[in-house]
């Protein structure tokens, strides 16, 4: 999971295309002689799709692999976050959330005047840009999310590695003098229940 760009734009029903105010971009994955080209279709894709984006709609567009996030504020402020296919949407779209009233905030009404693309200078982008490419560190809820994965499989070890080589789970049930018969029958139906699904 990883991000690859990202863009605040300006939008408005006075441009002919949406102009791009500051852009920061990741793009080590890439050949040296690759980069330009890449940063290029992703400056494309940031107007093409932002275009299409009516004020206060979010939207995730795909293309070849990666999937342009963008979002479009009431005043015209808009940005992109491109990324690759496994990085989760919300994450994108909470980061572009921020990162807009970030810039407004600092910027005021400045922007709405801006005709030359990549003009202004917005260092918290490239800021955003590191901080989110762990979509698990940067936002709480995956954070959770993967901990609460992660001690579901050590539950999981744990049950397997109480039980001795060879004993299964089903034998002390029916061994067990603690459990009543209620428990025992209970136990045997949410087996057969569960046995005809796949939890994962």
């Amino acid at each position: 999971m990883k991000i690859v760009g990202l863009a605040i734009v300006r939008t408005g029903s006075d441009l002919n295309e949406p102009v791009p105010l500051t852009v920061a971009t990741e793009l080590s994955s890439f050949g040296f002689f690759q980069r330009q080209s890449v940063k290029e279709m992703l400056m494309f894709l940031t107007k093409t799709f932002m275009k299409r984006t009516e004020p206060g709609q979010r939207q995730s567009v795909e293309h070849e692999g990666y999937v342009v996030h963008c979002y479009v504020r009431s005043d015209g402020l808009g940005g992109t976050v491109t990324t690759d296919g496994e990085y989760p949407a919300r994450v994108a779209f909470v980061m572009l959330g921020q990162l807009l009233d970030e810039f407004a905030q600092k910027q005021g009404d400045s922007w709405k005047t801006v005709t030359t693309p990549e003009s202004v200078s917005f260092p918290p982008a490239d800021e955003y840009l590191q901080k989110y490419q762990n979509p698990a560190e940067a936002d709480k809820i995956t954070k959770i999310q993967k901990d609460l994965d992660e001690t579901t499989q050590i539950l999981h070890k744990t049950i397997d590695s109480v039980l001795e080589r060879g004993v299964k789970l089903d034998n002390l049930v029916e061994k067990s003098n603690d459990l009543s018969a209620q428990s025992k029958l209970f136990y045997k139906s949410a087996k057969k229940t569960n046995s005809c699904c796949v939890v994962s």
